[in-house]
């Protein structure tokens, strides 16, 4: 009994939560679309849902998702270590902390448009996304584990001064603890980020095959259903990944509050 009152408890949640704003706004796209009555403007979720069935079944299809997918994730991966990385340096030294800040605030405060034509001229075309999503990345874990590192509790730290405990020991008992938190929700914000610059990137930089590149030509040749499909596609990914994410981050947390 208890077993069923949970599953029905999670059952009903799941709907609350998901299936109920999923099926209003799917109502109110097939709504928009009927009014507007032009699949060229507007496609309906039935004419996308098509669409996408019939892309999924090519080869090129899969093959683009899977090479974007590698690209942005290898460049969040990549962000997240160095903004990690600079934040403990930044906030480990007075002397790092003056010379890496005002250029991650920099990197921070420039439009993305300039970063991708810039690295543009500098390196290859297939990996501009890459580039492009870390360096987005960066930044938001920079601050976000900066942030965590500033509010370790002080009651803490004094009880591991007392305690004698080294550098090392101090960092991964005390601070690491205080910023996994913030480190978490540096990871979700930046996929999202890691995810609309790199996707950006492939559609300027037309590397093939690549979700970008897919999307740039469903504009040329007016395939609105494909644009509409390409996009979810790039939703979808991004929502799995940050589901993965969270789940191995919440595993993590409970490791080292263990």
């Amino acid at each position: 009994m208890t077993r069923f009152t949970t599953f029905r408890n999670h059952s009903k949640q799941l709907l609350q939560k998901t299936a109920l704003p999923l099926a209003f706004w799917l109502g109110f796209w097939q709504l928009a679309a009927l009014s507007v009555g032009k699949e060229l403007l507007l496609p309906s979720p039935l004419a996308t849902a098509a669409r996408l069935a019939e892309l999924a079944v090519t080869e090129d299809f899969w093959r683009s998702a899977l090479i974007s997918l590698g690209r942005i994730l290898g460049g969040f991966l990549a962000g997240a270590l160095a903004g990690s990385a600079l934040a403990v340096l930044t906030c480990a030294f007075s002397w790092a902390d003056r010379l890496l800040s005002p250029a991650v605030k920099v990197l921070r405060a420039a439009p993305v448009a300039s970063f991708i034509v810039l690295i543009l001229l500098w390196v290859p075309t297939g990996r501009v996304p890459g580039i492009i999503s870390g360096l987005m990345v960066l930044p938001v874990l920079w601050a976000n584990v900066c942030k965590g590192i500033h509010l370790t509790s002080s009651q803490l730290l004094e009880a591991a001064a007392a305690y004698r405990f080294g550098p090392w020991r101090t960092f991964a008992l005390v601070y690491l603890p205080s910023a996994i938190p913030y480190f978490a929700s540096g990871c979700s914000t930046g996929l999202g980020l890691a995810w609309k610059a790199g996707v950006a990137a492939e559609v300027l930089c037309q590397p093939r095959p690549a979700i970008g590149s897919q999307l740039y030509a469903a504009k040329l040749t007016l395939d609105t259903p494909a644009l509409f499909a390409w996009t979810a596609v790039v939703i979808t990914l991004s929502l799995a990944l940050d589901w993965a994410l969270g789940l191995l981050l919440r595993r993590a947390g409970r490791r080292l509050a263990l």
